[in-house]
């Protein structure tokens, strides 16, 4: 039995992979596993600007309504605000449909649970085992039992105030350019902005449909970094498709990833001791540069597996308020469960307005140090090569000793693909380019 649901719910290409009819099974299992017990459950439903959102909202829909519980329609929103809204209604369950950065020919169902946590993966395999097992035992009301739909039209307000009040600033006076990749951010981010007094500069907020993430966005920013230093503003936020994720650009229009916007706000919390144990929650392949700034800063960094749902594990086990990823998956615990977008892009309008200095300047508490990486193409059964060969430990402890300090080595089997990857990080660019493809050509020779 293959597993269903990846790192980040059921992912697919719509209508092809991500059927209306698995959507329907997603939402009857789902609906069925995740209240079992309660009275008429509440399921709240959301989605981003892709076409293929409509036809899998209407059939998840018509899932949860069919074993008799309330779908709750939010519309178009971003990923957070779906978790949020679940605690704030009192819902029993969330689904989000989004693909999230992917290009807009597929999508996704992303579940949460009462308390907007992305579900364990033994829930997630219970919903499995439901669908597999022909839904067994799984009631279909009749009657007045059957489920009703409703649509929350107050949810995007309800979330855009949220966002606005975990920040204690107004933002007059600063200019803040936003890409909303034509997607879940297009309507909250630039309302939020907008009524928080901010001089509000915006592209790619006209959705059709079929343009989300397209050359836009974070995965994209090209085209803000031009943009915020042709409009002279102070900063610019782009956001993915979901908008759970942010990236900066400085006045100078340079990028500002999610290593540095960790560090910028790692810092702050730190000064107004609210981070918690001076710790923030990172993952393995966060920049050398980042721990290199949180030592000088006094701030413990903790590494997780690479997935932005073991920087929440760590997180709530150590009860630690900021985490995040270099893609700019950024979590304060504080706010809210998951990465957020909109959160993340205040919190850094928030330190720039208090800080009264350029984005640049904050930022100059990190150095990023050169990274390269070099795939070793490697049969699925040597992908381990690496911790058993001799010669291949050995230069790698060789490597490790003449960065000294100032780099590191680090490799990681792909889960998805026969590959090794090899990434180093160091001072020196041509170097490290050169004992990275070394390195690789050797993990390579060895497996043939």
């Amino acid at each position: 039995m293959s597993r269903m649901f990846g790192t980040d719910g059921v992912r697919g290409i719509a209508n092809a992979e991500l059927t209306a009819q698995l959507a329907y099974n997603l939402g009857r299992a789902g609906a069925f596993v995740l209240t079992e017990g309660a009275h008429k459950p509440k399921i709240l439903v959301g989605k981003d600007t892709r076409i293929s959102g409509d036809m899998l909202e209407a059939a998840l829909v018509a899932g949860i309504l069919s074993v008799g519980a309330e779908a709750v329609v939010l519309g178009v929103v971003p990923t957070p605000a779906v978790a949020h809204l679940t605690r704030k209604y009192g819902a029993d369950a969330g689904i989000m449909i989004s693909a999230s950065h992917n290009p807009v020919e597929y999508n996704g169902i992303k579940f949460f649970d009462d308390k907007g946590y992305k579900l364990s993966d033994e829930l997630e395999d219970e919903i499995q085992s439901v669908i597999e097992g022909d839904f067994y035992g799984v009631p279909s009301p009749v009657g007045v039992g059957v489920g009703r739909e409703m649509i929350e039209v107050g949810a995007l307000e309800d979330y855009i105030d949220f966002a606005k009040e975990t920040i204690a600033v107004n933002l007059e006076g600063i200019k803040i350019a936003l890409d909303c990749a034509n997607g879940s951010a297009y309507k909250a981010a630039v309302k939020a902005f907008r009524e928080l007094g901010a001089d509000v500069y915006v592209i790619n907020d006209n959705p059709d449909g079929t343009n989300i993430n397209e050359k836009c966005g974070s995965t994209h920013p090209e085209e803000l970094m031009e943009y915020v230093v042709k409009k002279g503003c102070d900063v610019g936020f782009a956001f993915d498709g979901d908008a759970d994720r942010c990236l900066a650009v400085d006045e100078k229009g340079n990028l500002i990833n999610g290593d540095f916007i960790l560090a910028l706000c790692g810092k702050h919390l730190k000064e107004i001791n609210r981070l918690k144990d001076n710790t923030i929650v990172v993952t393995v392949m966060s920049n050398l540069g980042l721990d290199i700034a949180c030592e000088k800063l006094n701030i413990k960094t903790l590494k997780t597996k690479v997935g932005d749902r073991y920087v929440l594990e760590e997180m709530i086990k150590g009860k630690y308020v900021l985490g995040g990823e270099q893609s700019g998956h950024i979590i304060f615990l504080d706010y809210n469960t998951t990465g957020d977008g909109l959160v993340t892009a205040l919190q850094v309008a928030a330190v720039v307005k208090k800080e009264k200095k350029k984005l640049s300047e904050l930022c100059s508490i990190m150095k990023e140090l050169p990274q390269v990486l070099a795939n070793a193409t490697v049969p699925n059964d040597k992908k381990n090569i690496y911790l058993e060969d001799e010669e291949i430990k050995a230069e790698i402890k060789r490597i490790e000793e003449t960065l000294h300090g100032k780099g590191r080595v680090l490799i990681r089997p792909s889960g998805t693909e026969p590959l090794v990857r090899v990434m180093l990080e160091g001072e020196n660019q041509e170097e490290i380019n050169k004992m990275a493809h070394d390195l690789a050509d050797m993990i390579v020779k060895k497996c043939n």
